[in-house]
């Protein structure tokens, strides 16, 4: 019988989440947002790397340093933010920061690192007809 073992590693698994919950809550807090927009990548949170974003552009300096944080991403999660800005995109609200960072990405990506993320093609469908 493993129900025993299962069970402890799920409760092992939900304790890590929270612990990861409360460090992108404190990161944000610190204004730490390198770290936080990666912890929110990492746990695939949209709606939280979103609040990341929206929390650095309020800063003065805001679309530098949004700039200086999404060049310093990986190429994994460069990769998970244009998938993340595509659904964004598509509301009216969340459009200006998907499209500041959309031009971060255009900006300081070169075309044929691009073509190499994956999933580009179906992200450049889906934001053209909102772009």
């Amino acid at each position: 019988d493993v129900t025993e073992i299962e069970e402890k590693e799920a409760q092992a698994k939900q304790e890590e989440q929270i612990m990861k919950e409360q460090e992108l809550s404190n990161l944000l807090h610190e204004k730490r947002y390198l770290r936080a927009l990666g912890l929110a990548i990492s746990l695939d949170r949209p709606h939280t790397v979103l609040t990341v974003v929206k929390a650095i552009l309020k800063e003065p300096e805001g679309r530098r340093h949004l700039e200086e944080n999404i060049v310093r991403l990986r190429k994994d999660q460069k990769e998970a933010v244009l998938g993340f800005l595509v659904t964004w995109n598509t509301n009216s609200r969340n459009c200006h920061e998907a499209q500041a960072v959309m031009e971060m990405l255009l900006k300081h990506e070169a075309p044929d690192s691009l073509l190499q993320f994956s999933g580009i093609k179906s992200a450049v469908e889906s934001l053209l007809p909102y772009t």
